[in-house]
């Protein structure tokens, strides 16, 4: 099989399979692109993690055209992003045509309810897997969870944190850590 199929069917797979959107994917595509194919290193993986969440745009989409650019340039970003934005345009275009008849069923309604917990486990699994990859410790810990408390308690926009932590980081690579 061609790496060309390779990147669509994995990514359709990722797309088609996994429920939360972009950060629920975390794990799947760690689990397809590093541990699996390992087109890419976990520590790049860390860093398309990165840019991904701080480019514009949806996540899943980002990430998996940042991975189909490293591995085949534009013919691989293509790939990739129609792989993973397929399964999701077909589901809610499905969705969208049936949903109104079956929303007031109770067992789907209670499937949808059931269905949420799950999702912010997803999210968060990721979440602590990237802490230990980017060596979050005790002594740094202060810094997401200020970060998560300015964004979500006082609405700081977070491109506002994302200019500071690079100012920050920065300065700490140039004056402290030299």
């Amino acid at each position: 099989m061609s790496i060309y199929k390779d990147l669509f069917s994995t990514f359709f797979k990722i797309g088609a399979f996994t429920l939360g959107g972009g950060y629920a994917m975390i794990p799947i595509i760690e689990s397809e692109v590093v541990n699996k194919h390992q087109w890419v290193k976990k520590e790049e993986f860390l860093d398309l993690i990165a840019i991904a969440q701080s480019c514009p745009g949806v996540f899943a989409i980002n990430i998996s055209i940042f991975i189909g650019y490293k591995l085949r340039k534009v013919r691989g970003a293509l790939c990739t992003s129609l792989g993973t934005a397929m399964p999701s345009f077909f589901i809610i275009l499905l969705v969208a045509m049936f949903f109104s008849n079956f929303i007031d069923i109770p067992w789907i309604a209670a499937m949808f309810r059931g269905i949420r917990p799950a999702v912010v486990a997803l999210i968060a699994v990721p979440t602590f897997n990237m802490a230990r990859t980017a060596n979050i410790r005790l002594s740094n810990c202060w810094i997401p969870i200020l970060t998560a408390l300015l964004i979500w308690g006082m609405g700081v926009n977070p491109i506002y944190i994302i200019l500071a932590a690079a100012v920050g980081g920065y300065l700490y690579g140039h004056f402290v850590r030299e």
